[in-house]
């Protein structure tokens, strides 16, 4: 019987409510660290695309993402065995498809969170049109 409600501070920054996960007893309305580290790869992978696309003059309307996370549980052992980004993308009417598609395996080599890790970090983009 011990707590597992935490909370995550550095500097100036805004403080983090942190739990274990559910299935650990934990708070389900707080963060934990599986969905810190899914939420890290996810938000690693955007700022290196959104990067890429402002300098190949795309212009990215919209971007969301539903990024999960498998794992597995080893006898207490517990370790990703992947994370999959599925960002959907919007882009600018008339923008180069081929290339908004071709900057998310740009942004994937870039991103110090897939460079880090000791599992499969997979991404499949959506992108279409908007008409602006």
């Amino acid at each position: 019987a011990y707590g597992r409600q935490h909370i995550i501070s550095a500097g100036s920054k805004p403080d983090i409510a942190g739990s274990s996960d559910p299935a650990f007893r934990g708070n389900p309305d707080r963060w934990n660290p599986e969905d810190l580290m899914v939420a890290a790869a996810s938000a690693c992978h955007k700022l290196w695309y959104l990067h890429l696309c402002a300098e190949a003059g795309i212009v990215v309307m919209a971007y969301q993402d539903q990024a999960e996370g498998t794992m597995i549980d080893d006898h207490g052992h517990g370790a990703f065995t992947e994370i999959v980004l599925r960002p959907q993308v919007q882009i600018r009417l008339g923008d180069d498809i081929e290339t908004a598609l071709q900057l998310h395996h740009s942004a994937h080599k870039k991103c110090y969170i897939a460079n880090s890790v000791n599992f499969p970090i997979k991404c499949e983009p959506r992108i279409k049109f908007v008409d602006i």
